[in-house]
């Protein structure tokens, strides 16, 4: 970390000055880590049509985050990845093994988690405020061991897209086509789906629960409007979302505005401007 302080120490910023505000340059580094992440993820989710998938998502970590709380766990987070990833598991059975469509099948997961996670959090007169930071989120918190964390999940995620992203591609685009290809789509959904699982388990303490939807849907879906082959789809997803990353945290330091959310306005307006240039195509 020390030569990551080095490097910023030289930006033009009052907060990069040396041995200084520690807390923003963490999180810089955070958000370095945390938009190629949303940047990958978002691509198959908008190929996938599974755009409020990680807002359920983000409901069953919440929960997984109240069992945590309530098990005495020391590190609550863990339960709530473990909780998360047995939720896509399940989501992976319901929409391979029944005929109910992907929306419907988010629909009852999400509303089923949050109202779980609420009765568990609530039990015995217990007072919710205990969980509000997880609504906003703050990326200011992040440590360097968390970042850690991050950058070896970008790492795995990076190898998984290199190792089977042609493959989960014609599974989200055709699943008859990739099953009788022998692909066998039920552990690539569920792969897929799990890594959206502790991608946003992981940074919704950061990011919050109440926009980190957007964040893993908007970079991919501007980038779509705009790109003409697969890897310009990747580049510019994982491109806009760095930039919007790093503005949004800038603008939240500048007006005291929520991070997460100032990074989410400037993928809204990036997505717009996007459609500007889809129109003109």
């Amino acid at each position: 970390m020390e030569v990551w302080y080095w490097l910023v120490s030289w930006l033009p910023f009052e907060w990069a000055a040396a041995d200084s505000m520690y807390f923003m340059k963490n999180a810089l580094l955070a958000i370095f880590v945390v938009t190629p992440l949303f940047g990958l993820l978002s691509t198959m989710v908008v190929e996938s049509r599974m755009a409020f998938f990680s807002d359920a998502l983000g409901h069953s970590a919440f929960t997984g985050m109240a069992i945590g709380a309530i098990c005495g766990l020391a590190e609550p987070v863990a339960g709530a990845v473990l909780f998360a990833v047995v939720i896509a598991f399940l989501f992976t059975i319901v929409r391979q093994r029944t005929a109910m469509a992907s929306d419907t099948a988010i629909s009852v997961f999400s509303s089923a988690a949050v109202a779980l996670g609420i009765f568990i959090s609530t039990l015995g007169g217990q007072s919710f405020t205990k969980f509000n930071n997880l609504l906003i989120g703050d990326i200011l918190s992040v440590s360097p061991g968390e970042i850690g964390l991050l950058a070896v999940i970008l790492l795995l995620l990076v190898l998984l897209w290199v190792t089977s992203f042609n493959q989960m591609m014609l599974t989200a685009v055709h699943q008859a086509l990739a099953d009788s290809r022998g692909i066998r789509v039920f552990w690539k959904n569920f792969l897929f789906t799990a890594a959206i699982a502790v991608v946003v388990t992981i940074t919704m303490t950061w990011v919050g629960l109440l926009v980190i939807n957007a964040l893993i849907v908007l970079p991919g879906a501007a980038a779509r409007n705009i790109a003409r082959n697969l890897p310009q789809y990747h580049l510019i997803s994982v491109l806009g979302g760095l930039v919007c990353g790093v503005a949004g945290l800038m603008v939240s330091y500048h007006l005291g505005a929520s991070t997460g959310a100032s990074i989410t306005v400037l993928l809204a307006l990036w997505f717009f401007v996007t459609l500007l240039f889809k129109g003109k195509h």
